[in-house]
């Protein structure tokens, strides 16, 4: 890529990106209103002030429903990645004819409504014991959470080339092997976005801690974000200030992981460039 054309590549980034934070702008701002704010008005009507977050925390406990959500999001997305992955791997290895059935198998559960599922789910975590407890929130975790998930994970998995599975059995490697150590470090990509769908997902359910859940202290942040706008629906410096809360801490998961793997790359970089050296000094 020219060197001039790269500025304003970055410029038009940053422009994007700028753009996917304007709500989240507007709604800090709107937060350091005073209270009693009206929603229409100006944004910077006066001196900004952090007594809406103030009042987030002293009428609920917030510490503990956004542990609640957290403890949620670190069971759910390993398990929906590990469950959702070996489905697909096994989906991938079948043969053709099966794969097809399979496909159309999981097409079909993907159709069904989530609502339809209600009441026998509460049967099933009632017969199970698990109602009021996180485990009645990442159940769906221990079945992929979605068959799209299962879908992603084989298309990624049936792209690679059976040379490649064919090798692996040659060396001796079990099915587990061939999947930890082949399959599923080329399929990087599409762990990441199930990752990605898996955390929205469970971090923003409401339903199921309302369903399943019916102590208090179990409750998850989106539920809440509810009992915010119960407590007052037009104090809006409140209601936002519980939104900027909500959405400050997959913000911060976020930028701590690609912090994380620019690292990651740089210090791969670093120790390709004393090989290439080496490599070049001896050619030499």
């Amino acid at each position: 890529m020219s060197s001039p054309r790269r500025p304003v590549l970055i410029l038009l980034r940053l422009a994007l990106a700028g753009l996917f934070l304007l709500p989240l702008l507007w709604a800090a701002l709107a937060a350091l209103r005073p209270t009693g704010t009206p929603l229409s008005a100006p944004l910077l009507t006066g001196p900004p002030t952090l007594d809406a977050f103030g009042r987030l925390f002293r009428v609920l406990p917030i510490w503990r429903f956004t542990a609640n959500s957290l403890l949620v999001v670190a069971l759910a997305v390993p398990l929906t990645l590990l469950t959702a992955s070996w489905a697909g791997f096994a989906m991938a290895r079948l043969p053709r004819p099966s794969q097809r059935r399979w496909v159309l198998i999981s097409l079909m559960a993907l159709m069904v409504p989530g609502v339809a599922l209600w009441s026998s789910r509460f049967l099933i975590y009632t017969w199970l014991g698990i109602i009021d407890s996180v485990w009645a929130l990442i159940a769906p975790a221990f079945m992929g959470s979605s068959p799209f998930y299962v879908l992603i994970f084989y298309r990624a998995f049936r792209r690679i080339p059976v040379a490649i599975y064919d090798a692996a059995a040659l060396d001796g490697a079990g099915v587990l092997a061939t999947w930890g150590r082949v399959a599923l470090p080329m399929a990087r990509a599409s762990a990441a976005a199930v990752a990605v769908l898996a955390f929205v997902a469970y971090w923003g359910d409401t339903l199921s801690p309302l369903l399943y859940l019916r102590d208090v202290r179990h409750f998850t942040l989106p539920v809440a974000l509810q009992l915010v706008q119960q407590l007052g629906r037009s104090d809006y410096p409140l209601l936002m200030a519980g939104a900027v809360w909500a959405t400050a801490a997959p913000l911060l998961l976020v930028v701590a992981a690609v912090a994380a793997m620019a690292l990651a790359e740089r210090r791969q970089t670093r120790r390709k460039a004393p090989a290439d050296s080496s490599g070049r000094g001896s050619n030499g």
